[in-house]
This record gives C-alpha cells, structure tokens and sequence, in this order.
C-alpha cells in the first residue's frame, strides 16, 4: 500500500493536550480516525480516568485493556483504532509482571492499597506509571502477549497544557532521583523516547483570549523542556458568511435598514423596526466577534506552528461527527 504524505511521516506517538473545554479529546479521536483511514493500527489512549473514548465511541465503559473501538472503511484496506484508559494501579501491575516476574506479588500489593498509597503520597509516581504504558505501546515490536498488538501510531488524549509539560517530563525527575539501575534505564528511555523525532504534542485552543494565551504559554513550556511540537489544532472555529465590506459596514453600523426590510417582507416575515434593529445589533455584535477572531487567529499563526481548523458539529460529537472531523484533519494534510 501506498500512504499518502501528511506533515508528521515518521510520528508514531501524537499526545494531543489543549485547555480545559477547548475539545482536545474530540481531536484526539478524530486525529486516530484520520490516521486510521490510512491503513493504519491506531491505539487510543487516554490518562485521566473520564472514560471519554467510550463516551464519543458509543462503546461500555473500557476495562484496562486494548480493545477495538472502530475499523475504518475507508480507501481499502483501512484501518483500524484501539482504545486504551490507562490506570496507573493496573500499569503498575503489568510492569511488574513484564520486567520483574512480579505480577503475583503486585497483585497482592494492590490488594492491600499499597499501590495506591504510593501514587497517594507521591503524585509523580501516578504519572510515571501513565507514561510507561505509552512508552511500552509505542516501542512494542513483538507480541510478548498474546493479545498484544503492534501499532502503527498511538495517540495519546493527555492532561491539559497547565500541567502537560510537567507530565511528559516526569521521568527527567525520576532520572535525577534514581541514579543508577533499572528505574533509572527505564525513566531516561522514555524521556529518550519524548524528546525524539518519534513524538510531537498537539495542542488544541479556541479563537478566545484565554485558550491562545495557554497555548503560546505551553508551547513555551515544551520548548524549555526539549520536548517535540507539533501543531496547533484550532477547533470549534467558524467563518463568517460576510465578506469584508459589510462586516466593515455592519461594525460601524452603516448597513442599510431598507435592505433589511425588503429582504424581511420578501421572506413574509415582520418587518417592524424593533425586529430590524434587532438584527443591525447581532450583525454589529458578529462583526465585532469576528475581527476579534481574526485577531486570535493571527496570534496562532505567529506561533510558528503548522495550523489546522476544525469546524462546529451542528448535531454534536458522535461517531459521525468524529469521522466528520477526521475527513478535515487529513484534506488539510494533519494524518
């Protein structure tokens, strides 16, 4: 099979973070749909215990296991998205199990709540253990299990920009701690594998004052932290049917009433004063809102990152509108 190119060849792990309410899982789903319609292998993970890709996929609440969410029709053969919400008592578990032989004796120590009061009293360790089963996806290349699977890309829904750099550079401390042995092999490997042509972080914003100033803020926050950007994700964007002259009329208040009339009694609506003026002033508010958009998304740009916009979903987010979305991400060459 032939792929077809997209601005991140090469990438096997996208971690996709964004401000709080800015939808950077619904990108998170559409960018694996995307790859997925590639022909890819996709897994899907997700870290902070929402159960979000059950709730977008339509599927039951998700075990700690890699299980199918979707397969992809699209330009045969397709692919295919697994999905994975990774919890940290679990991970801790499975890595016992895989590089100690200990899967026994972890288990017993989740049984009497040591697990969890270690990720208690030490917040970091939570992380830790998120971050290893990325890495452990990202770097499987044989089936040790068998109902493991070899992917092709994992996409990871990851914390908000607030604490994204501070997630993903957990290890570099972990490192710093453990000198020498296998934590200390274990934690450089997976900061190798972060700050590797291998990785980019997507963030995600809205055209609004306080998303883009987070983003810039994050972005200035990986660089310091030598991890990979990748690109900036406007969402829930939309352009005006106005073209600029009569935004520019409809800000400085110069758009014709008699238009407005005529085109209300043409549609056999009322015609009224109050129900013109009512619209002069949500015209003067959209073109109001619009060039401080514009504003916005000339801010993104100077970011210095490649740009995608996706649009409002007039029904919502579900499957179809992920497919939607997904079909945006790869004409604008995303995945």
């Amino acid at each position: 099979m032939t792929r077809r190119e997209s601005d991140w060849e090469g990438v096997r792990l996208h971690i996709v973070t964004g401000k709080g309410g800015t939808g950077k899982s619904t990108v998170a789903a559409a960018l694996a749909l995307s790859l997925a319609a590639d022909g890819q292998t996709v897994l899907l993970c997700e870290v902070e215990g929402r159960q979000g890709i059950a709730r977008m996929f339509d599927s039951p609440r998700q075990p700690y296991d890699e299980h199918r969410l979707v397969a992809v029709p699209e330009n045969s053969p397709g692919g295919e998205v697994y999905g994975l919400a990774i919890d940290p008592e679990a991970a801790l578990t499975e890595y016992l199990e895989m590089y100690y032989r200990m899967g026994r004796a972890a288990r017993a120590l989740d049984k009497v709540g040591a697990v969890d009061f270690a990720t208690t009293i030490a917040p970091g360790v939570r992380d830790v253990l998120l971050t290893g089963k990325v890495y452990e996806a990202v770097r499987r290349k044989e089936k040790k299990r068998r109902d493991a699977r070899i992917y092709d890309s994992v996409v990871l829904d990851a914390p908000p920009t607030g604490r994204i750099a501070r997630f993903l550079g957990v290890n570099a401390g972990v490192a710093d701690i453990a000198r020498v042995g296998p934590i200390r092999r274990q934690a450089d490997s997976i900061m190798s594998l972060m700050r590797s042509p291998q990785t980019v972080v997507h963030l995600v914003t809205l055209l609004e004052e306080m998303p883009v100033q987070e983003t810039a803020d994050g972005i200035a926050e990986l660089r310091a932290a030598r991890i990979p950007i990748g690109s900036v994700v406007v969402n829930l964007a939309e352009r005006s049917p106005l073209d600029k002259k009569m935004l520019a009329a409809a800000a400085d208040g110069s758009l014709p009433r008699a238009d407005f009339t005529a085109a209300l009694k043409e549609t056999k609506l009322a015609a009224d004063d109050e129900t013109v003026t009512g619209l002069l002033t949500e015209a003067r508010e959209h073109a109001t809102r619009v060039a401080l958009e514009d504003t916005l998304r000339a801010r993104v740009v100077e970011l210095g990152r490649p740009t995608y916009e996706l649009p409002r979903l007039i029904d919502g987010v579900d499957l179809g509108g992920l497919f939607e979305l997904s079909h945006e991400l790869t004409a604008q060459g995303m995945a």
